[in-house]
């Protein structure tokens, strides 16, 4: 029953609205009755916190970028302070691991090269053993030299013999000692990637504690509602104050079907508040739905089809900042240039 009652009404509306406008056509002035509006945006919080200070009232203009609200940040300056501290740690490891690298590749070296020449030296050795043996036991067959010569000689090889060995290891040692710099080096690596993710870390941790401070738009705005107050507990998608850009208003109308043939998105206007009688503020057609509003469940005659009506925004283009959302007034048709005047009947019109 109510339900009935409602779609009465407004399709009585909706007749009113369309007789009202043919009778001002008729009279020869386009208007439509609206009203400012204004887009609030509602600023929320971020983070979990205790609300330390809002630091801008009802009323209070905010200038763009500016705290709205100061959560307690006490929590995540301390895992902050801590991983900066273990930050400062990795990269004592890193500079400790670095010198210590460059110390062994320098000595690395160092023993490499020194080791190779006590090889040169002990195969050069070896040769002249086996030189002077081989010429020792020569003059021993020849009855020229003693057997005892030749048993020296023969010593003196075995000794050569066993210290290029000896060199050999040494330098085979020396060698070996490269593979602890690639180890080294891996733990550099290491080092350097734990310090990377460290501060990956530290810098979401900053994002966070940054939300602790909860910022108005990028634009000057004026706080209408304020919703939380100091020493309650915010919560992520808590709001904390709704504020009005004093620029991002407009005028609401809505729009019979009688008048879609004469208005269009870009239709110039003009705007008459009852609160500034004779005063006149351009604007424009910035919106039409697409769907009528107040439309019968079921249309059958010609009379419920002109009742439909559409929703439209007007754009103020001047003093907008001046304009009070809730403001009543009359939207006026302004002819387009060069054309035939609107409010003027068309021929087949009626």
């Amino acid at each position: 029953m109510k339900k009935g009652l409602v779609g009465v009404v407004a399709v009585l509306i909706a007749l009113i609205l369309a007789a009202v406008w043919r009778a001002r056509r008729d009279a020869g002035a386009v208007y439509f009755t609206g009203f400012v509006e204004g887009e609030e945006r509602v600023i929320r919080s971020e983070a979990a916190g205790r609300v330390l200070e809002v630091p801008f009232a009802e009323g209070a203009v905010v200038p763009p970028d500016a705290v709205v609200a100061r959560l307690d940040e006490s929590d995540i300056a301390a895992k902050i302070a801590a991983k900066q501290r273990e930050l400062e740690v990795m990269r004592a490891d890193i500079e400790t691991q670095i010198r210590r690298i460059g110390l062994v590749e320098s000595t690395w070296k160092t023993g490499v090269d020194a080791r190779g020449a006590e090889v040169t030296q002990a195969a050069s050795a070896l040769t002249l053993a086996e030189r002077t043996y081989a010429r020792e036991a020569e003059l021993a067959r020849s009855g020229a030299s003693t057997g005892q010569m030749t048993d020296e000689a023969r010593a003196r090889l075995d000794q050569a013999r066993a210290a290029l060995a000896r060199a050999k290891d040494l330098l085979a040692q020396a060698e070996g000692e490269g593979r602890n710099i690639a180890v080294n080096q891996g733990q550099l690596a290491m080092l350097r990637g734990r310090a990377v993710l460290a501060e990956a870390q530290l810098a979401e941790l900053e994002v966070a504690r940054a939300k602790h401070q909860v910022r108005s738009p990028g634009v000057s705005t004026v706080v209408q509602t304020q919703f939380v107050w100091p020493g309650e507990l915010a919560q992520p998608g808590t709001p904390v104050v709704a504020v009005l850009d004093p620029e991002d208003k407009y005028v609401q109308v809505y729009l019979p079907v009688a008048a879609m043939q004469d208005v269009r998105v870009g239709s110039r206007v003009e705007i008459e508040l009852d609160s500034t009688p004779g005063r006149r503020i351009p604007g424009e057609i910035s919106f039409i739905a697409d769907q009528a509003s107040f439309t019968p469940e079921k249309i059958e005659t010609r009379g419920d089809r002109v009742g439909q009506v559409y929703r439209a925004k007007v754009r103020v283009l001047a003093d907008a900042a001046r304009l009070k959302p809730g403001t009543e007034g009359n939207v006026y048709l302004v002819p387009a240039a060069g054309g035939a005047d609107p409010g003027e009947p068309r021929a087949g019109s009626r």
